[in-house]
């Protein structure tokens, strides 16, 4: 899947409060990996994991090789969007 860093940072700032934590908690990762997989740098405390940066327009284009964060992050904003 391919999309714009401003398209995945959009779908990041759409997550509930505790979402970050949610995800880790449910795949059973650290919260900084999954934070990184949304454009944070903390290599320290977390990993990148199937997903590839390139610089350019409209923030670059993101390749993402695993899209299960993405998709959970999604389900979780359509859920939150839903109650609203």
């Amino acid at each position: 899947m391919t999309l714009t860093f401003n398209e995945l940072r959009k779908i990041k700032n759409r997550l509930p409060h505790g979402a970050i934590r949610r995800i880790a908690n449910n795949l059973n990762m650290n919260e900084e990996t999954v934070r990184n997989y949304f454009g944070g740098t903390n290599y320290r405390e977390g990993e990148t994991i199937g997903i590839h940066y390139e610089q350019g327009p409209d923030g670059g284009i993101v390749t993402i090789d695993d899209t299960t964060i993405l998709d959970i992050a999604i389900k979780m904003t359509e859920e939150t969007q839903s109650k609203n």
